[in-house]
Parts: structure tokens; C-alpha cells; sequence
């Protein structure tokens, strides 16, 4: 028997030994594992299609239940529309989101009050454990005082998607059917949001930062995932994943990258960028980057 069978035979025998990261099956454990996945989510609702940037919380749902255990607490430090807090309640779990912009905190408290409504979780810790999120309007740049300040416990796992540097105001062409429908094409105008950083290394620097923040409240042992993508700017590829690994691993708080999974989007309509003239491609793919808190 091949050695690689026999791991795999083994990985789906009756669980003899405690699983110490999630609640999966070894069958579930090892799917999981594979480097690359298709995710075609479902239409975004009303409240948060108004969000230029948003990601799905199916595909949040799966990082959460594989990284955590029920009852266990998840932050976001970049959450937008509440798709990391709904995620997080939708699977037993607790929820921190951090958001900058007054809109779509506020969009994302209506949204985490209607899963509370349907679910019959609760909004701040219960001492029966029941799941709970809060959300949190402030820059992420001062989440660990406030974090303290709060007293909030240490957390579990990490999963956000931060701004892609310059992106939203440089995709004119994708974003000309939202400017149409009168909706966001910027996340704000807000001087101290990052995704308003006009140079590539001064942004690099801010997402150091809050994602120091990050390290400082996190656990032991705990993992972190960020989605982002290479970005495209000014006739140049800028590899902001790639320098994503690279910064977030430098010390003080150096995060440990463990591996990525790339989410291939075979549902986007390809756009004729560059045609007859030049290449620039349609990225229909976003990075998962893995880390982990060694210390």
C-alpha cells in the first residue's frame, strides 16, 4: 500500500485522537485542504451590494469552521458589512468586526440584528455561551487599546479582507454599473482609511500595522487568513499578495505564513481589457493567505 494511501485511510478512520483546531471529519479535514476551490455564492442582498468590496459569508463559513471550534471568537478587522460576523454566528461561533466607516458599521449592525432575531443569539456575552457579536466603528490602527480597553478575551482566528490598495478607484470599467446604479464605488473619503493610502509602500506599512494590532489580541497557536489579490495600477502589476506574505511575516509580530488557497471565479464576466492593444488580464481569482501566530 502507498504511503500517501495509507495517510488518507488513516485520516478517514473513527477519530481516535482529539481534534485540536476544529469539529470536521478527517474526510471533511483533508477537502479542505485543497490548494485551490471554486466558490459561487449566492446574489448579495440589498443592504450589502451597497458595499463596493464585500465578500461572501458561504465562503467565510467554511475558513471559520475549519479554523475554529463552536463557541470560540473571530475578528475582523476590516469587516465592512458583517459577512465575517454573520459567518461566524451562523456556525456557533462569537464575532468582533472593527470598521472604519459610519455606513457600513451601521449596515452591518442591522445585519447582525436580524440574524440575532432568527438565530436567538445574543449581542454580548451570555453566561450560558451562547454565540454573540459586536461591532466595533473605529480604525483598526487602535484595535488592541480598544480591544484592551474593552476587555474583550483573546481571539480564535482571524479572517478578513482588506482594501487591495488603490483598486476601487482605479477599476473604472468594473465599476461603471454601480456608479450607474448610484451605488459606492470607493469605500469613503475618509483620510484615514487605508484604501485611500495613494502610495503602494506607505499602504504596505498601514497593513503592517493593523495587522499587528491583530497579533497583539490573538491567541496562541491562532490563525489568520487574509483574501487579497495582485493588483493592477498605472500599466504595472503590483504583487500585493505576494508582499502581503512578506510584510505581515517581518518582526516585531511577525506572523507565520502557513500556506494559501486560491478561489477560482469562474461566475465573473470577462471584461475587454486591453483588447487589440496591450495584455491586461481578467483576474478572476482571489488569494487566501494562511498564517499563524507561532508565539
Amino acid at each position: 500500500m502507498m504511503e500517501t494511501e495509507t495517510v488518507h485511510r488513516r485520516a478517514l478512520a473513527p477519530e481516535s485522537r482529539r481534534n485540536k483546531l476544529n469539529e470536521l471529519s478527517g474526510r471533511d479535514w483533508i477537502k479542505f485542504t485543497k490548494s485551490w476551490f471554486v466558490h459561487r455564492p449566492e446574489p448579495r442582498g440589498d443592504r450589502k451590494i451597497r458595499h463596493p468590496a464585500s465578500f461572501p459569508e458561504s465562503l467565510v463559513k467554511d475558513f471559520v469552521s475549519f479554523f475554529t471550534k463552536k463557541g470560540e471568537l473571530v475578528v475582523d478587522p476590516f469587516v465592512g458589512t458583517g459577512s465575517t460576523l454573520l459567518a461566524a454566528l451562523e456556525t456557533g461561533r462569537s464575532a468582533i468586526g472593527f470598521e472604519i466607516v459610519k455606513k457600513y458599521a451601521d449596515i452591518s449592525r442591522e445585519r447582525v440584528k436580524d440574524a440575532i432575531s432568527q438565530e436567538g443569539t445574543s449581542e454580548a456575552p451570555t453566561e450560558n455561551g451562547s454565540s454573540w457579536a459586536k461591532i466595533v466603528r473605529a480604525d483598526s490602527g487602535n484595535l488592541s487599546k480598544i480591544w484592551r480597553k474593552k476587555r474583550f478575551p483573546p481571539a480564535d482566528y482571524c479572517i478578513t479582507s482588506p482594501p487591495y490598495w488603490n483598486q476601487l478607484r482605479k477599476s473604472h470599467m468594473r465599476q461603471k454599473g454601480r456608479l450607474e446604479k448610484g451605488l459606492d464605488t470607493a469605500y469613503s473619503n475618509d483620510p484615514d482609511e487605508i484604501g485611500n493610502i495613494e502610495e503602494y509602500h506607505d499602504f504596505l506599512r498601514a497593513l503592517k500595522h493593523a495587522f499587528d494590532e491583530v497579533y497583539k489580541i490573538m491567541r496562541p497557536k491562532g490563525y489568520l487568513t487574509v483574501i487579497t489579490n495582485n493588483v493592477f495600477s498605472d500599466g504595472k502589476m503590483y504583487p500585493l499578495a505576494f508582499d502581503t506574505v512578506s510584510t505581515l511575516s517581518r518582526e516585531p509580530y511577525g506572523w507565520t505564513p502557513k500556506d494559501e488557497k486560491v478561489w477560482c471565479q469562474d461566475d465573473k464576466t470577462l471584461l475587454p481589457l486591453g483588447v487589440f492593444n496591450a495584455w491586461v488580464g481578467n483576474r478572476h481569482h482571489q488569494y487566501c493567505l494562511i498564517f499563524r501566530k507561532e508565539g
